[in-house]
């Protein structure tokens, strides 16, 4: 039985002169309800159904927005053109092959899964059922992310990666630090370097009865080296990531001012100091382009496989970087 409520805000798009997107929503929680307010702010798109068991869920949808408790009621491919799974990795598996089953393309949060053998199996489903899936690693749909990849293009070749992120906090039992902020840093390492290291490093650098910090290290075709520092007990929040070349630094740092900043080469691949020079870029929320990438790939049927590509061989580098961390002598 469908058991579900209608919207209660009043809010609607603006819609295009085109028939409206329809959009489907798994999951409410904190990315779910930045979902929610991107999608309701989008010209020609509109929230039809949300699979949520949270009774507040309906307050924070317009009118004509069905919220689900079963979350498989709401994958009706007569109500929906396309879904967004914005829950728990542990649950991405099962939602994503439901929806290829009933050919409804897919905008899934990172990590695609936290199993290197469910990736390739939806990898392998999307591939015969002729589906589409993108890989909501949100950093890629940054401006200044993708500025930082263009430029490195024009000035590198890129000598190496550094990056340093986490928080105190969020503390979570669902997934480990790995698997909270590690997407981010290894899936821009993938776009940028265009495939996967050839060895990988990782090992505890503290941990305590709250969480720990981590350090990954990747080597890439030609010696180039990416090491990342993640952690979620570190005394303040940082999400810097470098670009080293023998002409320059590009440093992405999302909590600054100016999002993208040039260095002068550093010795050793250190960190720049200084604040750099500047690069302007749009003010367009990463998360507004990546749903607009996904509206525009369903409205013009593509299958392109490149998203979904990059979610399995974060989920395969992340699996072995799991590995080198259980091998490693505990804090």
């Amino acid at each position: 039985m469908i058991s579900c409520r209608e919207g209660k805000a009043v809010k609607n798009n603006t819609l295009s002169s085109a028939p409206p997107l329809r959009l489907g929503l798994i999951g409410a929680g904190r990315w779910g309800r930045n979902v929610i307010r991107a999608a309701g702010a989008l010209d020609g798109v509109r929230l039809t159904r949300v699979g949520s068991s949270n009774p507040q869920t309906a307050g924070l949808v317009g009118p004509g927005c069905i919220v689900c408790t079963d979350w498989q009621d709401a994958l009706d491919p007569s109500a929906i053109d396309g879904v967004v799974i914005a829950t728990p990795p542990a649950l991405h598996a099962d939602m994503v092959r439901t929806a290829l089953e009933r050919d409804i393309p897919v905008l899934v949060e990172k990590p695609l899964t936290a199993d290197w053998a469910e990736a390739e199996g939806i990898r392998e489903l999307a591939k015969a059922r002729q589906g589409l899936v993108l890989v909501d690693h949100i950093h890629l749909f940054s401006p200044a992310f993708q500025a930082l990849a263009e430029l490195a293009q024009a000035v590198g070749p890129i000598r190496a990666l550094r990056g340093r992120a986490g928080n105190f906090g969020p503390f979570r039992e669902d997934v480990s630090v790995l698997w909270d902020w590690g997407p981010h840093d290894v899936s821009m390492a993938l776009a940028l370097l265009g495939g996967r290291p050839e060895t990988v490093m990782a090992r505890r650098l503290s941990r305590d009865e709250k969480g720990e910090v981590i350090s990954l290290g990747l080597t890439f075709a030609g010696g180039v080296e990416a090491e990342f520092t993640l952690g979620n007990i570190l005394p303040a929040k940082a999400r810097m990531f470098a670009a080293h070349t023998d002409r320059l630094v590009l440093v992405y740092d999302d909590l600054a001012a100016d999002k993208l900043t040039v260095h002068p080469p550093t010795a050793g691949f250190a960190d720049p100091t200084g604040p750099g020079e500047p690069i302007a870029i749009s003010p367009e929320p990463p998360l507004t382009i990546a749903l607009t990438t996904f509206a525009e790939a369903i409205r013009s049927n593509e299958r392109a496989t490149e998203s979904l590509d990059l979610g399995v061989d974060v989920v395969a580098v992340l699996s072995a970087c799991e590995k080198a961390l259980g091998e490693s002598l505990s804090l």
